[in-house]
């Protein structure tokens, strides 16, 4: 039987009191009634010399971004979809790869903290680079984009329904929580997770790393992988290097992954 509908609007002055205050990474929250995408609108603020930390969410998008071009639609309240706009100077270009994994380490944590007390219980993992499984059905997707020093990270959870076939919502899964106190929770943990990073200047030091491969699916499974071009390798998912890349073990020896398709094998 779906759990229970909870419908309640987001609130942009109550998660501005949430999370905005001093020591906080989030300077800003903006709710939008609809738009066409809110890492677009994100990214337009950013040239325009936006701060750090703006988060902007909407009720309903209409011309969302996916990997590799893809394109999805979310209806009015059926999803959480925000981003965030992010400049971390402290950290080198070249492991900046780690920020949608950390994205997906705070929303992992989100769902299944004992303190969030409405998602107890949910069994949910990582599949690299950019998904929240549940099961072997999507339950969220996350999305960076770079404009100059600016970085925008752009999260769509499922909540009511599901808009595919291969995914799943929070309404198929458990009582559904209040859309306010779900987004609060997934940027502290980003938040969180942000200062160690930032601080340490790598997900070794700072333990992003060790938290991803705890969370992660994909290591340790057969995966066939689909690069750009059209090329498929298949192997051994090993480990996440420190630029955040995938290794894959195959027969002819380890090859580094930045981008492609990862299919779990069964």
């Amino acid at each position: 039987m779906p759990a229970a509908r909870t419908d309640a609007p987001l609130d942009a002055e109550r998660l501005r009191a949430a999370l905005v205050g001093p020591g906080s990474l989030w300077t800003d929250v903006r709710v939008l009634a609809r738009t066409g995408s809110t890492n677009t609108d994100a990214l337009e603020l950013a040239l325009a010399g936006a701060r750090q930390g703006l988060v902007i969410a909407t009720e309903a998008q209409l011309s969302g971004r996916g990997r590799q071009g893809r394109s999805w639609v979310s209806l009015p309240g059926a999803a959480l979809t925000f981003s965030v706009l992010l400049r971390p100077a402290s950290v080198p270009q070249a492991v900046r790869g780690w920020l949608p994994l950390l994205a997906g380490v705070a929303t992992m944590r989100a769902l299944t903290a004992d303190n969030t007390a409405a998602l107890t219980g949910i069994e949910a993992s990582l599949k690299w680079p950019n998904d929240v499984l549940a099961g072997d059905r999507k339950l969220a997707g996350i999305l960076a984009e770079q404009s100059g020093d600016a970085i925008v990270v752009g999260i769509g959870l499922n909540v009511l329904g599901a808009p595919v076939a291969t995914a799943t919502s929070l309404e198929l899964l458990a009582q559904v929580p209040d859309r306010n106190e779900l987004l609060v929770a997934i940027l502290r943990e980003f938040g969180h997770w942000y200062g160690r990073w930032t601080q340490a200047g790598d997900a070794e030091r700072s333990g992003l790393r060790a938290e991803y491969l705890r969370l992660c699916h994909t290591i340790g499974r057969q995966v066939s992988v689909f690069l750009p071009g059209g090329r498929i390798l298949k192997g051994t998912a090993a480990d996440v290097d420190l630029a955040g890349q995938l290794l894959v073990s195959t027969a002819t020896g380890a090859v580094s992954v930045s981008a492609g398709d990862v299919i779990h094998v069964r």
